[in-house]
């Protein structure tokens, strides 16, 4: 197949309402602008889109400032349980693996999944096909994460969740953020696809299933990919990715899709955020809470939303 169109990329690390100051901000700049060179130059190189997407979270969740993979936040008995799916727009196919243990990048399991007769698993089925990809055993755990967990047991668990960025200085489980990693590509050929992948809320009921597993937070097709951030249960009662989506697939540009869903979501006091592509190459994003944590190539050069902090609710280019 010929190359068709310029491939444009979108990632996030999350939304919430602090980066810890400018040392904060800066690193999370330099961790997403790397991702977002190395998976465009595979882009460049003919990879399909969700090749890419693939990539892009597997260092996303490689990197334990995000709250994804290595350095996934705790539930409330101390256990790490990863979601994470994946979606095909060209094939229409959605897979992913819900509340997994002891593995490095749980997108690799929800990409082998996307050919698989069963699509999504919960945690024992993820657990077993692990075993049967010979995938070794990992061990997410940070130590920032765990003194995390250590202070907010000692607080009888008061926050709702844990902190969306893992940094030195242990603060923002009161004014808490929401963590998820995500990506979404267009490739060379036209093909859209988007990954989502999270260590969740931290300090849950165990059992507690995130949009990140769902078509509500991550979803695409061959018009238009979102990847979804915030609180899950926020994007679930919006089922935000596949409204954003739909409206695309039923005529509104992007950016008109994006403005209608984020005007619904703060009308309805959601706390979310989601970035998003079309087939056109238009690049999106979107916030109901403070920060979103996003950077995007759009052909040309690299650019984030990091110091975005104005009224507007969406963004785009």
């Amino acid at each position: 197949m010929e190359s068709q169109v310029q491939p444009k990329l979108i990632i996030h690390g999350g939304a919430g309402s602090s980066l810890h100051g400018k040392g904060g901000l800066e690193a999370v700049r330099r961790s997403l602008h790397t991702v977002i060179e190395e998976v465009y130059s595979l882009l460049l190189c003919g990879v399909t889109a969700s090749e890419a997407v693939v990539h892009g979270c597997q260092m996303l969740e490689d990197n334990p400032r995000f709250n994804a993979g290595t350095g996934s936040v705790l539930q409330s008995d101390g256990q790490i349980r990863m979601s994470a799916s994946l979606m095909d727009g060209a094939s229409g196919r959605f897979s992913g693996v819900i509340n997994i243990s002891r593995v490095k990048n749980p997108i690799e399991l929800a990409q082998f999944l996307q050919n698989s007769p069963d699509r999504v698993l919960s945690d024992f089925g993820s657990a077993e096909l692990a075993r049967e990809m010979q995938i070794p055993s990992y061990n997410a755990l940070t130590d920032l994460r765990l003194q995390e967990w250590i202070q907010e047991r000692q607080d009888n668990f008061k926050s709702a969740m844990a902190g969306v960025v893992a940094e030195p200085e242990l603060v923002e489980t009161s004014n808490a953020g929401r963590g998820t990693i995500g990506v979404v590509a267009l490739d060379a050929y036209g093909r859209l696809a988007a990954g989502t992948s999270t260590g969740g809320k931290g300090f849950e009921r165990i059992g507690r299933v995130s949009d990140s597993a769902m078509p509500a937070g991550n979803y695409a097709t061959s018009n238009a990919g979102v990847s979804c951030t915030g609180i899950g249960e926020d994007i679930i009662d919006e089922c935000l990715a596949p409204r954003i989506v739909v409206r695309v697939t039923d005529g509104m540009s992007l950016k008109e899709a994006m403005q209608r869903s984020f005007g619904e979501a703060h009308q309805n006091k959601r706390d979310l955020g989601a970035i998003a592509l079309d087939a056109s190459g238009a690049i999106a994003w979107g916030k109901t809470s403070e920060i979103l944590l996003a950077a995007y190539h759009d052909g040309e050069k690299v650019g984030d939303t990091l110091e975005w902090t104005d009224n507007e609710l969406i963004g785009y280019c």
